[in-house]
């Protein structure tokens, strides 16, 4: 499908939700805005996913400027769809109640993989950690401010 008829609608598209399953979830922000440049929006999706541990144990994530990885185990008695929707909703609350706006902070839907083997669990963890260092915005991950994994 060539890549002007994608539609995030597609996304959805066979996802069901698995308790107890690790899942890498990407999200992008509302036209790829570099909304968590600033460190108090970047703040704002880190309690998000705190609060979100009802439904979902975070393993590692990062926040980078126009997107979010996070690396979460589903909790009984949720789903995907749900958990993501409410980390996404309630960091947007926050966000444009502090620019006191209404905008947008949010693309439609985002990506899901659901990790099979539990070497893979390291693996994206390292993947995630890491790509403040990819993107060059930091020379050191300890430099980096909105990152975190289970491990440390």
């Amino acid at each position: 499908m060539a890549a002007s008829k994608f539609r995030t609608h597609n996304l959805r598209i066979d996802r069901h939700s698995a308790p107890h399953q690790i899942y890498m979830i990407t999200t992008v922000t509302h036209q790829r805005s570099s909304l968590f440049e600033d460190l108090y929006a970047g703040r704002c999706m880190v309690n998000a996913l705190r609060q979100a541990e009802a439904s979902a144990q975070t393993i590692a994530y990062v926040v980078m400027p126009d997107h979010l990885h996070w690396l979460m185990q589903l909790r009984e008695g949720t789903s995907l769809a749900t958990t993501v929707q409410f980390v996404k909703t309630l960091s947007a609350r926050s966000i444009n109640e502090f620019n006191g706006s209404k905008g947008k902070v949010w693309a439609k839907g985002y990506y899901d993989q659901a990790l099979r083997d539990e070497d893979q669990v390291r693996d994206f963890a390292r993947y995630i950690v890491a790509n403040p260092l990819r993107a060059g915005l930091v020379r050191s991950v300890k430099d980096y401010p909105l990152w975190d994994a289970v491990w440390l």
